[in-house]
């Protein structure tokens, strides 16, 4: 039985191998996305009325070069060209200033430096651990590699995803209560730094919103705002975040949703008092004991507008042999 508190997993527990073996058994490697059944994707796709219009929303950010991110991770694009000579301020690179050939053919294609957990992604489950200790019980030793991970890449995620998806407008209940919000330099709506979103909140959104009852393989959105700070106030995008604790982040796990997501930098608060400086607990519950994957930076902000807040979700991820976690945008397909 799941107890929705914020009552702090046992560390030496969990060390031990409480968690082993993961809620899917012995050697899973899909975790929650074996909620996702081909019977799910039939269920899932009869949200639409296929009758009727139907729109297409990204759910990914626009990266640029500088996008704020955790550590040391970057996003830094330089243009490479060839069949010209660019103007004198130009600092990508120049292959070759002369056209190819008798027909004189020039081109443009970019050299990126980044990381796959930035801005838009989903998080694979051997993103977070508990000191060498990953899920289904998975050592460091036996899947660190100088290329990238030798278990549950991107590459071992199963067919690309296609569920129910669901967006609880946070931001919007709170502003409709007169709450802690405030407006970007967008005019966009954003919770307050570090806001706790609770779960009397989750439920009062569902609620307000008239969602239906969370089934297992849904994936589950929270809108928070905090994206609407990216470009206009980066040292403050990064220096909190508003989002649930432990209480809520089991809550949303005993529906088994294939994953959950959020449009901050990083799943949940960050207030000290609130997490007592335990780092990233709910990520180490959503991976190594739910085995749910999450989803950050989300781009949240064109569905609410729209006032789409159920829709088919849908999500390839990059196939990178070693990847930890996914860059790829998601899609959401509504009426």
């Amino acid at each position: 039985m799941i107890a929705f508190d914020d009552e702090m997993f046992d560390v030496d527990a969990v060390a031990a191998g409480a968690w082993v073996p993961g809620p899917y058994g012995a050697g899973d490697r899909l975790g929650s996305y074996n909620e996702v059944s081909a019977e799910k994707r039939a269920a899932s796709l009869a949200m639409l009325d296929t009758s009727a219009p139907l729109q297409t929303y990204s759910l990914g950010m626009v990266v640029f070069n500088g996008f704020p991110a955790f550590s040391d991770r970057c996003y830094e694009q330089k243009l490479v060209l060839a069949g010209y000579q660019p103007g004198h301020d130009f600092e990508g690179i120049v292959r070759n200033p002369q056209p190819l050939g008798p027909n004189c053919v020039s081109y443009h294609e970019e050299k990126v430096l980044t990381s796959y957990n930035l801005a838009s992604k989903i998080n694979g489950l051997l993103h977070v651990g508990l000191g060498d200790l990953f899920y289904d019980g998975l050592r460091g030793d036996d899947i660190a590699r100088s290329w990238g991970i030798a278990e549950l890449d991107t590459t071992t995620w199963g067919a690309p995803l296609l569920t129910r998806g669901f967006l609880l407008d946070i931001v919007g209940l709170e502003a409709e209560r007169g709450g802690r919000v405030f407006r970007a330099a967008n005019e966009k709506l954003v919770l307050e730094d570090n806001y706790r979103v609770t779960l009397e909140d989750l439920l009062e959104a569902i609620a307000r919103q008239g969602l239906p009852a969370f089934e297992a393989g849904d994936a589950l959105l929270l809108r928070t705002g905090w994206g609407n700070l990216v470009r206009s106030d980066p040292e403050r995008f990064l220096a909190a975040s508003p989002g649930p604790w432990l209480r809520e982040t089991r809550w949303l796990a005993s529906s088994r949703p294939a994953l959950v997501a959020t449009d901050s930098w990083v799943w949940g608060t960050m207030d000290p008092v609130i997490t007592a400086k335990n780092y990233s607990a709910c990520h180490q519950e959503l991976c190594m004991r739910f085995g749910i994957r999450f989803g950050e930076g989300f781009g949240l902000e064109a569905i609410a507008e729209a006032g789409v807040d159920r829709f088919v979700f849908c999500h390839n991820p990059l196939s990178a042999e070693g990847g930890t976690s996914a860059s790829s945008p998601a899609l959401a397909i509504a009426n």
